[in-house]
């Protein structure tokens, strides 16, 4: 295998996490600016100017001032230093616990939950049961294809931070069957995070198991992303896979599109190693929605 170019999409994603914190530790962090959603779908940014029991006074560029009635409030919540960006407030990543498929080691936040589909037929929800354990189920409805056996699973998941926004340690398991057939299959594994929920590095180790034999060989994981404007991230997601005596490699480079509510994956996948014949690029397409307790 050639491990320049599993190496290579690091090099680009170290560049620009270290471009992205030069940049941080130049903000203003002595504004005390607030976000305001409404249960009209509204939302407001600015400085409360005056609060009583009924009504808060919020102070914006936009609307200067705005009284907005407390019983209409769906979510008030300051802003941190990285959400503001040459006075522009950036949402927080909606979907910032996984990269195109593997997870990193934060976690959902306790009744904060996704939805996530690629190419139609893959289908998993997660779910944050606590602060620090959640629980997903997923299906390929392969049934719908002449009852064609069926692959689905459950994936438990528990993270702990171990420097808050900086370092987070995650473990779990994708515990699978196939419908229709005596079969299972799965992986446990733990991942590594360094980097805040926007821009981060990810280093992951998992042994693969397949109808109760275990792979003797850890499948390795090495994955980024960094947020590069309001609604755009970079992403690449990379496997070392060992098999029999040989070993192969997938390697990924891709984007996401993000709004408060929805989160596009979109990218390249390409198979290395000394088996692979021709070049192949597979594309990835995939959506994430979140619900439940979200941003």
């Amino acid at each position: 295998m050639k491990t320049r170019h599993f190496l290579l999409p690091f090099l680009v994603l170290i560049f620009l996490l270290q471009a992205r914190e030069s940049y941080s530790q130049e903000s203003n962090d002595s504004l005390r600016l607030w976000v305001i959603d409404t249960e009209d779908g509204n939302s407001f940014l600015g400085s409360i100017a005056a609060e009583d029991s009924s009504f808060i006074v919020l102070l914006t560029d936009t609307y200067g001032e705005v009284h907005i009635p407390k019983n209409q409030i769906k979510k008030k919540k300051e802003l941190i230093q990285k959400e503001l960006v040459e006075g522009e407030y950036w949402f927080e990543n909606p979907h910032d616990t996984r990269y195109f498929f593997m997870t990193n080691g934060y976690g959902l936040e306790r009744g904060e939950g996704y939805y996530q589909n690629t190419w139609i037929l893959f289908n998993q929800f997660s779910y944050g049961a606590t602060r620090h354990f959640s629980l997903g189920a997923g299906v390929v409805p392969l049934f719908l294809f002449a009852g064609t056996a069926t692959p689905a699973w459950i994936t438990p998941k528990v993270a702990i931070p171990l420097a808050k926004d900086k370092i987070n340690l995650s473990a779990g398991m994708i515990l699978g069957y196939l419908l229709g057939e005596d079969f299972g299959f799965g992986i446990g594994y733990g991942a590594l995070t360094v980097g805040n929920r926007d821009a981060n590095l990810t280093l992951g180790a998992g042994w693969a198991y397949a109808d109760s034999q275990w792979a003797e060989h850890p499948t390795l994981t090495l994955s980024g992303m960094t947020r590069v404007g309001k609604q755009t991230y970079l992403l690449t997601e990379n496997y070392l896979i060992g098999a029999g005596g040989s070993s192969f490699g997938l390697i990924s480079a891709g984007g996401r599109s993000v709004q408060k509510k929805l989160a596009i994956d979109y990218g390249l996948v390409f198979p290395i190693g000394a088996d692979i014949g021709s070049f192949i690029a597979i594309p990835w397409l995939g959506i994430a929605v979140p619900f439940g307790n979200t941003q």
